[in-house]
């Protein structure tokens, strides 16, 4: 399979390149810095293009079999677009082209604001998420959230086989757990970024979840909220691991 992946110069863009690769396909890693990914393999193209050029992006969609993006911005005061509008290009481009297979990524934060079944219990109802977690996230990313809702609804709004993941807090590790799917508002606090990467090729691959937006969240070896809060948030410190 030929895959194109916008945001590959992430860390979980870096795994998901590896973990294609590895089980034989083909990918382009659509970077803005090609100097800068530390990737290299006989079936892997870097093809530099910002998201936000529509030519730039329409070449680097035309040819393949599917589309995995991974776009992502820091937290920010400033008003993002950055998402929605690289959304557009990518899925107009995939339009123009006849490719319709793609994942994408946004946030399980987002769940606080979706619709959910009478009989489930979400995480943002539990004490700890409630009261701290989401307040914080949410303060602090309240302008990249709002961008994410509105790459949601593009992406839905197409007529592509599309899955939207949404991970929980991202940890880092090396190694793919047996990491679970469920419905958006299920419960899970953690996301290793190498499960996202595995559960994102797993989609483009299996076809599990087409039409859908699914979360997926680690149950091994987590790390604590202490973890999440120094490392993530406040950017104290670095994982142990890769």
């Amino acid at each position: 399979m030929k895959l194109a992946v916008f945001g590959a110069n992430s860390s979980t863009g870096r795994h998901l390149t590896e973990q294609a690769l590895a089980a034989g396909h083909t990918v382009t890693a659509v970077v803005r810095r090609p100097d800068g990914f530390p990737l290299s393999d006989p079936h892997l193209q870097t093809f530099q293009a910002d998201v936000l050029d529509k030519a730039a992006v329409e070449r680097a969609v035309a040819g393949q079999d599917a589309v995995i993006s991974i776009l992502g911005v820091p937290y920010g005061r400033q008003p993002v677009t950055v998402l929605s509008r690289g959304i557009t290009h990518i899925t107009d481009a995939m339009t123009l082209h006849g490719v319709k297979r793609l994942a994408t990524v946004t946030s399980r934060l987002l769940g606080a604001r979706a619709h959910r079944s009478a009989r489930e219990k979400p995480l943002y109802e539990r004490f700890m998420y409630r009261r701290v977690l989401y307040p914080v996230f949410t303060t602090l990313g309240r302008t990249l959230y709002d961008d994410m809702l509105r790459m949601e609804q593009i992406v839905r709004a197409t007529d592509l086989d599309w899955t939207i993941i949404r991970p929980s807090a991202l940890f880092n590790t090396n190694v793919v757990s047996n990491y679970h799917f469920g419905p958006p508002e299920s419960p899970g606090l953690y996301t290793s970024r190498i499960d996202l990467a595995n559960s994102l090729l797993r989609e483009v691959t299996d076809n599990s979840h087409v039409h859908s937006t699914v979360s997926v969240f680690t149950t091994e070896g987590v790390p604590t909220f202490g973890d999440i809060l120094k490392k993530e948030v406040m950017g104290i410190g670095s994982w142990d691991h890769k």
